[in-house]
């Protein structure tokens, strides 16, 4: 085992908005203990909620962040087993500030601890997290005269109401293929969908047991690969969607009636469409890689589309500062305003039954109006001086007639018929290709022609 207590190797796992390493080189129980005290000492917490999803470590690594928020005198609730967002379901409910054991969609490998501030404020880097790092560095320890306590609360069967509550699926009933691809919705769909009842829903579950070591595939749908055997089943079982999560459950994927998945674009324009006849004129949040169907939608329902950088720190900051009822990221995470602005896979699967049960429609003829322009998905290619390349590429296409850029995260190249961005890794030496365009010629072409670019120099 790695010294885990080493400057560098401290700077190495504390990310830009979580901790996340491979256990136990990178990760392991005395880190956690350590980051526990610090969590504590920064956020100024008298109680501390945490939970931690199915991998082997999670317990352990849970129980020693523990007992160093503990020993720095703050109460503990253990929540056990959970997903991300019921995580974030019990700091809000709860009115604590929380942290969550999930290396999410990684491999079995790793593991990670998601941290936040009362009613699921999210700590980032520039939030908090670099303090908590640097407290780890220095070693210090400001252990209290008395130290915590630690209790159970089991908030599974209210976070599931609460779900419902925002989400009700009422109409006709739908059969329902759901991949939990053995992570965290393992746990929560019963919850939810035992509530939500058998006669309005018939569920078909794959991979519900948990197992951290992902026996079947990868719980990352963002891939198209670990979709395959849940497009398979929809078709076979002849439902009406297919649901996917990945491993804490806090991203959703679809799948429509003909085995197709569907684009998170698609489902934040639902969403954003059902969110904005609640509450008229309201604000909506897009990272700046959804498709320009999104914005365009909300400005034609009356909302107000407002565009971010992608990540989920970026976008619950807009919605704070805009009091945005709903935020969607092209990466599966869907923010509500009502969910105490955090990401809920489940509540954005909920919204997705809630809409096709109120109509005679299948799931691909409701979504055909959301869903206006083909896009490429995110390409990465390995470049070695990533700013270079995206400054040619600006070269390349701004003096082009009916061409704007713009360097929100990025470089994102405009045109009334296509739009493409290109963004650099944190971690590594990749630039990130999203091109869309007005029909499927537009798009490839405009994708094959950035790409040769970049891989050309790259």
């Amino acid at each position: 085992m790695a010294d885990t207590l080493d400057p560098a190797h401290i700077h190495a796992i504390f990310k830009a908005y979580d901790v996340r390493g491979i256990v136990p080189d990178q990760l392991d129980e005395e880190l956690a203990r350590a980051t526990g005290r610090a969590y504590v000492q920064v956020v100024g917490a008298s109680t501390v909620v945490v939970g931690y999803d199915m991998r082997p470590s999670s317990p352990g690594l849970a129980g020693a962040f523990a007992d160093g928020a503990t020993a720095a005198g703050a109460d503990v609730v253990m929540i056990g087993l959970a997903s991300t967002d019921q995580l974030y379901f019990a700091s809000g409910h709860l009115g604590q500030p929380g942290a969550m054991f999930t290396a999410s969609h990684n491999p079995a490998q790793y593991n990670g601890i998601k941290m936040c501030r009362t009613n699921a404020q999210p700590i980032g880097m520039e939030t908090g997290l670099a303090e908590i790092r640097d407290l780890v560095v220095s070693g210090a320890r400001a252990d209290a005269v008395e130290s915590g306590t630690i209790s159970e609360h089991d908030v599974l069967e209210a976070y599931a109401a609460h779900l419902l509550s925002l989400a009700p699926v009422t109409g006709r009933k739908l059969k329902v293929v759901i991949d939990a691809g053995n992570g965290m919705a393992g746990h929560t769909a019963p919850a939810v969908f035992e509530r939500l009842g058998a006669d309005r829903v018939e569920v078909v579950p794959m991979y519900f047991e948990l197992d951290g070591t992902f026996p079947n595939h990868e719980a990352n749908p963002i891939d198209a690969a670990n979709l395959v055997d849940l497009r398979a089943r929809v078709v076979e079982e002849r439902a009406d969607i297919g649901l996917a999560f990945d491993g804490d459950a806090d991203r959703c994927f679809l799948v429509d009636e003909r085995g197709r998945a569907v684009s998170p674009s698609t489902l934040t324009a639902l969403i954003a469409a059902r969110e904005l006849a609640k509450e008229p004129g309201s604000t909506i949040i897009h990272n700046l890689i959804t498709s320009r169907a999104v914005p365009e939608l909300v400005t034609e329902l009356g909302g107000v589309p407002v565009r971010t950088r992608v990540g989920h720190s970026y976008i619950k900051a807009k919605m704070a500062e805009t009091d945005a009822i709903f935020g969607g990221e092209h990466s599966g995470h869907f923010y509500f305003r009502d969910f105490w602005r955090a990401d809920s896979g489940m509540l954005a699967a909920l919204h997705a039954l809630a809409a096709l049960a109120e109509t005679d429609s299948s799931l691909s003829q409701l979504l055909a109006e959301y869903d206006r322009y083909p896009v490429s998905g995110e390409i990465n290619s390995e470049v070695a001086d990533q700013a270079a390349m995206m400054n040619q590429i600006e070269i390349d296409y701004a003096d082009l007639d009916g061409v704007t850029t713009d360097w929100l995260d990025g470089l994102t190249v405009s045109h009334a018929d296509w739009t493409f961005n290109v963004r650099p890794s944190n971690t590594e030496p990749l630039l990130r290709l999203n091109a869309e365009g007005k029909n499927d010629e537009t798009m490839s072409r405009m994708r094959d022609e950035v790409l040769a670019k970049i891989r050309k120099a790259g």
